[in-house]
Order: structure tokens, then C-alpha cells, then sequence
């Protein structure tokens, strides 16, 4: 398969991510001041009612679910920059991941917070970390329900940087 050529790119065009003639390219943060950051982000996971009852009262093979998973989104957060390309490398001061029941959906929310004193905000990792933990708990789960989805990840609020404040309520 031949590559396509690059195209150059206009200069009025302001794509943080891509340099004058096209090609991709990590940002230079190395002027911006450092501030604290924050990010939340939120999934789901559907199930069966049976799949539920299995992880709440904890009679899932691989063992105690909504623990692995916690401890699987931690550290997809602090591996973020091994799995987006482009994104910086960051220190993280914290990062909390909730597990709720909801029998609505049926099945388990997940959310992340992230937090940071950095020159770039958190907000990947903070969707990475859902989205792991969410994976980890399909695959500790899947011997009881292979039907699982996993859905609705996003952002839902950040804190700190030039952008300031967000939040998706």
C-alpha cells in the first residue's frame, strides 16, 4: 500500500495536533505554566440481572470484580501516554475510580477522577481509566453474560488549564 502524499495544511488552519505540511505532531506545552487539573469521565456497562447479583455478592470466578477494576483504571491512567499517541506523559497526583450499581441500566457505572499539576490537562486519562475499567470488568464477568456492552464514556467535567472549566451538565 503506497502512503498518500501530505497536503500542506493552511495556515489559517489551527490543528494543535498537526504541524505546516500535515504530519501529526505531539504539542509543545514546554511555555505553558503548570496549574492544577482535573478531569472526570463516566461510562457504563450493561448486563444481565444475573451477571449483577453474581458481582455483588461476589461469586465471580476470576474474584472480586469491582476491586480488579478499580485497580485496572488506576493504572490505565497512569499509562495514558503508552496508549494515545501524542499525549504528554504525565505525573498524577491522583486518580479515584468509582463503581456504582445501577439497576436501571442493569449494570455497573463507572467513573475516574483524575488530578494533576501539569502544563496539559488529564482529560485522556481520565477517559482511559473508565474505559479500562469498564474492559476489566467485561473480561472478569464474561464467563456469566458474553452480551455485556459497554457504552455512554465520556467526559462529563475538567478543571484548570487555558480553557478553564467544563462540565457536561
Amino acid at each position: 500500500m503506497t502512503p498518500s502524499p501530505k497536503r500542506p495544511v493552511p495556515t489559517d488552519t489551527r490543528l494543535s495536533h498537526v504541524d505546516a505540511d500535515g504530519s501529526a505532531r505531539m504539542v509543545d506545552v514546554s511555555e505553558k505554566p503548570e496549574s492544577r487539573r482535573m478531569a472526570q469521565a463516566r461510562g457504563s456497562i450493561r448486563m444481565s440481572t444475573v451477571a449483577l447479583e453474581a458481582i455483588r455478592c461476589h461469586r465471580i470466578a476470576k474474584g472480586d470484580v469491582v476491586s480488579v477494576a478499580r485497580v485496572a483504571g488506576i493504572m490505565a491512567a497512569k499509562r495514558t501516554a503508552e496508549l494515545v499517541p501524542l499525549c504528554h506523559p504525565l505525573g498524577l497526583d491522583d486518580v479515584q475510580i468509582e463503581l456504582t450499581e445501577d439497576e436501571a441500566l442493569p449494570g455497573l457505572v463507572a467513573e475516574a477522577t483524575v488530578r494533576t499539576t501539569a502544563r496539559t490537562g488529564v482529560e485522556m486519562e481520565a477517559i482511559v481509566a473508565v474505559s479500562i475499567t469498564l474492559v476489566t470488568v467485561y473480561d472478569m464477568a464474561k464467563s456469566i453474560d458474553k452480551k455485556m456492552v459497554i457504552g455512554d464514556i465520556s467526559l462529563i467535567r475538567k478543571e484548570g488549564g487555558k480553557s478553564g472549566s467544563f462540565s457536561a451538565t
